[in-house]
């Protein structure tokens, strides 16, 4: 059976489907399991079971060069003006591919077993009963900036080492990289992303020679640590995970938060429920990561040659697993354009599946309860004060800002 030609309601650049992309969703789920999409030369894949299995198919990789180079590949070498990128980017474990991901995965994992991660919470629900705090005192104020972002932002700077008074540049340094995961990405972006790299690999050089020096209880002495040891992280590797651990561990939480909130205020009748009964709040942050998801698409390479439905898809393809699109797939979710906080079965694949399933899932769930909670307890009178603007990009779905009065 050929690949159904991709339906024209799917456009990633148009402000329409950005805004609401679920049902051009709906119309590729019901038009086949898989879709080749020209302007990206992707083969899109909307349907949950599909998705859930190729998350864990070793016929498909995050990369290819551990196996071919570009030409046995088929596939053109990235521009040489964006070598600092592809450096920073390709030496983090998500990029990775085993043994070499196995390897920087099994050190970097002792900093986030769920013991390691439960001794955190006193402190984020402490920063996050402060952030609220001063949302309160103002009378309202922008969730993004004023909660959302600060949060994670600050938990991962505090695992890795990285001072307060060094934290100002991580959050713009993250968003210009993570620009570059939109699909197609422009010249500017591009440069933005080369630009952010070079400086954020600068400091963190910088860092791991301070910390050489003077180590500390921090997730960076410990990489030395593994390193010296014999484990053998290079300086580029704990680099690059450095950089994954602080846009991983922050973009998804920051969006999460205010795609909810937002998704709340749309829904007054769950929000009430929600102020009415906290112990609802474990649910929610499922739900709301489900029913908004912040990671809309995640790409494979096809390192074998696959079928699906009948669908050949040959080595060297690129295959785009939309997150967005299972999360709300109706063979799974019962009603699934219906928020419902109380969901008890929700298998979402928001954190991804597989070798690469988000190593900081148990410290995102703390976070946004953390959050969730401060605000319904310190901020019950919360409501919108004006209608957001949604952020244009696709794979990573947010807003540019929530503002809130009480």
């Amino acid at each position: 059976m050929a690949a159904l030609e991709t339906p024209q309601a799917f456009d990633p650049w148009d402000p329409a489907f950005v805004a609401d992309p679920y049902p051009a969703y709906e119309e590729l789920r019901a038009r086949g399991r898989v879709h080749y999409y020209e302007p990206t030369n992707q083969w899109l894949v909307p349907h949950h079971a599909d998705v859930s299995a190729l998350l864990r198919d070793r016929r498909l990789g995050r990369t290819y060069q551990h196996r071919f180079t570009h030409e046995d590949f088929g596939r053109t070498a990235p521009p040489a003006e964006h070598e600092p990128f592809h450096v920073l980017n390709d030496h983090g474990m998500l990029d990775l591919e085993p043994p070499d991901h196995t390897r920087i995965r099994r050190l970097v994992s002792k900093a986030f077993t769920p013991r390691t991660v439960e001794q955190l919470k006193p402190y984020v629900d402490r920063l996050a009963g402060e952030l609220v705090a001063g949302l309160v005192e103002a009378g309202g104020g922008d969730l993004l900036t004023d909660v959302a972002e600060p949060l994670p932002v600050a938990v991962i700077a505090e695992m890795l080492g990285i001072p307060e008074s060094d934290r100002a540049p991580l959050r713009p340094w993250s968003a210009d990289i993570c620009g570059m995961y939109e699909l197609n990405p422009s010249q500017e972006t591009a440069a933005k992303a080369v630009r952010a790299s070079v400086e954020f690999t600068e400091y963190l050089r910088e860092l791991i020679e301070v910390r050489r020096k003077e180590p500390g209880d921090d997730l960076v002495s410990g990489l030395i640590a593994a390193y010296d040891e014999g484990d053998r992280l290079s300086e580029q590797e704990m680099i690059s995970t450095c950089v994954l651990l602080l846009n991983a561990g922050h973009e998804a939480t920051v969006n999460s938060t205010v795609n909810g909130w937002w998704a709340l205020f749309r829904h007054p009748e769950q929000l009430a429920a929600l102020r009415a009964d906290h112990s609802l709040i474990p649910t929610a942050v499922e739900e709301l990561m489900r029913y908004d998801t912040p990671l809309q698409l995640f790409e494979r390479w096809v390192l074998d040659e696959i079928e699906i439905d009948g669908t050949t898809i040959p080595r060297g393809a690129e295959i785009a697993m939309l997150f967005g699109s299972a999360n709300h797939d109706p063979a799974v979710f019962d009603t699934p354009e219906k928020l419902d906080l109380a969901r008890a079965d929700n298998p979402h694949i928001s954190f991804s599946a597989g070798i690469h399933y988000c190593i900081g899932a148990p410290l995102a769930r703390i976070e946004l309860a953390s959050s969730m909670n401060a605000l319904l307890t310190h901020a019950p009178t919360l409501t919108l004060s004006e209608e957001p603007t949604r952020k244009p990009n696709f794979v990573i779905r947010g807003l540019e800002g929530l503002r809130v009065t009480l």
